[in-house]
Order: structure tokens, then C-alpha cells, then sequence
């Protein structure tokens, strides 16, 4: 199975702003649109939160979530190398 994976928009903030230093869409196989990535800046560098919601019990929860591994590489992938590209998409 081959899926397309596109970044749609990313919005880089305000580098002060705590550790969220974008918001990002991306567009799967030109037929899925899932918003509101984040780019953090964690311990470890840069990584890529899918989308999520905070619970009832204060957890937070994706709302969307890769089933292996390797599509959340290249999810993680295409993401941070918009982030890093100088021609941002706004």
C-alpha cells in the first residue's frame, strides 16, 4: 500500500512561545486532510504530536493516530523537513 503524504499549511510561532514552534496539515494520498500537527521542541530535539483532545480525567488523547510505525516516520519526516525548509508555507 502507497500513501502520499503532503505537508497542506504550517504556521511557525513565535520561537518564545513554550515548546510548540509550529502548527502543521497535511494532506494524505489527496484525499485526507489532517489538521493541527504540532512541531515541538521536546528533551530530545524536534518531534511531531499528531492531533489530540484533553479528556474528561485531564489526559490528553490523539484524535488521529498512524497504525505503524513506518507511516508515522514518514509523517514525522515530511513535517519537520517543511519546518526546516526556508520557503514556509504560512
Amino acid at each position: 500500500m502507497s500513501i502520499d503524504i503532503k505537508v497542506n499549511r504550517i504556521h511557525k510561532l513565535d520561537p518564545q512561545i513554550r515548546n510548540i514552534k509550529a502548527f502543521a496539515d497535511i494532506e494524505i494520498s489527496g484525499a485526507i486532510l489532517v489538521k493541527g500537527l504540532q512541531v515541538l521542541d521536546g528533551k530530545n530535539g524536534l518531534f511531531v504530536s499528531m492531533p489530540r483532545q484533553k479528556g474528561r480525567d485531564n489526559i490528553w488523547y490523539e484524535t488521529v493516530r498512524t497504525l505503524t510505525p513506518e507511516v508515522k516516520d514518514r509523517v514525522t519526516t515530511t513535517v519537520l523537513a517543511a519546518y526546516q525548509s526556508p520557503q514556509i508555507q504560512e
